[in-house]
């Protein structure tokens, strides 16, 4: 018995795959929920319930997925290019750091660059972070999954030390900033709601990606050189440019989540500002199949889950713990899928 590769699926097969490993991980997930005591078909209930029963509940599901749509196209980007970026935790950090900078400290910008500002700044500051080990692959040939990884933790400490010093509210103990400027929150899109610009930026990044993934010559070449990237060099791609450029781009999605949590969100800088999205989006680039609109439905079936678990333990004593459950049963299950359609197996003769 041996291992060959599959034929190419048709795409829309493809398609079905991420679709299969939902309905699957749903179906493993009643295992914990059993094993916690909950009533399956009430618990399933209220996780759905929690997130989309109501007007208000859909709307914070919807708040939810924007930060993790963002950091799955990051990594998803990145992925695309072989360009494995496990670092979107730290540039989503920066971004949010750097856009606090902007929002409290450059108060002598006019008021209509306030927003935009801390948006290019935010997107920029997470673009540079996810170039430092761009640069380190191509210049020195350092593993980029060790170096991503790590500055995850640079940039953590960085942020610490600014907010126990300079950034650190005037009179608090605890480490967070002063609240930024009012021009620089995105502005509420629906009343009684936390529904902000940060959402509909989500999806227009969506669409940003999947136009440049197949309608332009750098998505050609990132593709390219994801696929082979000696080949690529042959062919003439000049591939540390299009790593680097990758890099950046991919950062700087990354950066925008940060930027949306602070101006959104929690309007100052706090140390656990991010729970992990930038570690969630790494599942959900995978679950997405490294595609822009799989990447979409991969966050969109995360925030359900986020959302819909506090529900389904207040309702029934689950632990809201089953999230982190269910999200971490969904990339083996993703992982297992995507080995079975690109290899099979073959009983060997004698």
């Amino acid at each position: 018995m041996s291992i060959v590769k599959r034929e190419p699926l048709p795409a829309w097969r493809k398609m079905l795959v991420p679709l299969a490993a939902v309905l699957t991980t749903l179906l493993i997930s009643v295992i914990p929920i059993l094993i916690a005591g909950g009533d399956l078909w009430k618990s399933f209930y209220y996780l759905f319930y929690g997130a989309l029963g109501t007007r208000y509940n859909l709307l914070e599901t919807l708040v939810k997925a924007s930060p993790l749509i963002l950091t799955g196209l990051a990594v998803a980007f990145a992925f695309r290019a072989k360009f494995w970026n496990i670092g979107a935790e730290g540039q989503l950090l920066a971004g949010a750091l750097m856009a606090t900078v902007v929002g409290i400290k450059w108060q002598w910008l006019p008021g209509f660059l306030a927003l935009p500002a801390v948006m290019i700044f935010g997107f920029l500051a997470g673009g540079l972070w996810a170039a430092i080990p761009a640069v380190l692959k191509t210049k020195l040939n350092v593993d980029d999954v060790v170096s991503t990884l790590l500055l995850n933790y640079v940039m953590l400490y960085i942020m610490g030390a600014l907010l126990f010093g300079p950034l650190q509210q005037p009179g608090s103990s605890w480490p967070r900033s002063p609240e930024i400027v009012e021009l620089a929150k995105y502005p509420v899109l629906l009343a009684r709601s936390r529904f902000h610009l940060g959402i509909p930026l989500a999806l227009v990044m969506v669409f940003v990606i999947w136009f440049i993934n197949k309608k332009t010559v750098f998505g050609f070449r990132s593709r390219a050189v994801g696929i082979n990237r000696r080949a690529s060099l042959f062919g003439g791609i000049k591939t540390n440019s299009v790593i680097l450029w990758t890099a950046l781009i991919s950062g700087g999605l990354a950066g925008l989540a940060g930027v949306g949590e602070l101006c959104a969100i929690q309007y100052r800088l706090i140390s656990d500002i991010s729970p992990g999205y930038g570690y969630t989006g790494i599942v959900i680039a995978m679950l997405g199949n490294l595609h822009p609109i799989g990447v979409l439905f991969a966050s969109l079936f995360f925030s359900v889950i986020i959302v819909g678990a506090q529900t389904m333990s207040r309702m029934t004593g689950v632990p809201s713990y089953i999230a982190e459950v269910i999200q971490g049963v969904a990339l083996i299950v993703m992982l297992v899928f995507l080995l079975f359609t690109e290899y099979r197996l073959r009983v060997v003769k004698k």
